[in-house]
């Protein structure tokens, strides 16, 4: 049968016999051995981890430093009123530092409910779920009080930002553009809570009285 074949095709044909024996042989049956792994070598890559010890650096260390005069992409924030809420001279700004808009106001609204109504209640009364008496947790301010109508957009910008008193920081939860979107929100609750007749639209007062 084999007389005339070349010794090459022969050799192949076994080798494919042999393969297809070996990887046919227990399948289908319960093994507690590891696979076997003809080449393992993407399976066990010698790596740092975070953290860890190297020996081949002179400080030891596996993370190293960012180059001096380097900024991450997408973190040069140039706009500093933008990004932290205060001026050149570090004071807080008196106004948000965006555009109104009627989709940044619905913006504003489903992040307050999401992130700050459980606190601070959906009408920001300061009587969210976490004030009731099972949790024992401090009763947050009232955003309708005279005293925090008076606070700046920049300084609620800061403590949503960094927290403040058993408040924790947000800034890893709410991106910096959602921020201030919570903040005109903030301000249309608290114009709705102390609106006067010069708050209505003139076609809209004969209907209120």
């Amino acid at each position: 049968m084999f007389k005339n074949t070349p010794k090459i095709l022969i050799v192949a044909i076994v080798s494919i016999v042999l393969l297809n024996i070996i990887s046919g042989c227990g399948r289908g049956n319960v093994s507690g051995k590891p696979p076997i792994h003809l080449n393992p070598n993407m399976d066990t890559q010698p790596k740092y981890k975070a953290q860890a010890e190297s020996g081949y650096f002179e400080n030891g260390a596996v993370m190293r430093p960012l180059i001096e005069g380097t900024i991450a992409q997408g973190w040069l924030r140039e706009d500093t009123e933008f990004y932290t809420g205060k001026n050149e001279s570090g004071k807080f700004i008196k106004s948000v530092p965006v555009e109104i808009t009627r989709e940044r106001l619905r913006r504003g609204q489903q992040r307050f409910n999401i992130y700050c109504s459980p606190c601070h209640s959906k009408v920001g009364d300061g009587r969210g779920i976490m004030s009731k008496e099972d949790y024992k947790y401090v009763t947050p301010p009232n955003f309708h009080s005279d005293s925090v109508r008076q606070f700046t957009d920049g300084y609620i910008f800061n403590v949503i930002s960094n927290g403040v008193r058993n408040m924790p920081s947000y800034k890893h939860q709410i991106p910096v553009n959602d921020r201030w979107s919570i903040i005109l929100y903030l301000r249309a609750l608290q114009r709705s809570h102390n609106a006067s007749e010069n708050d209505v639209p003139l076609e809209f007062r004969e209907e209120t009285k």
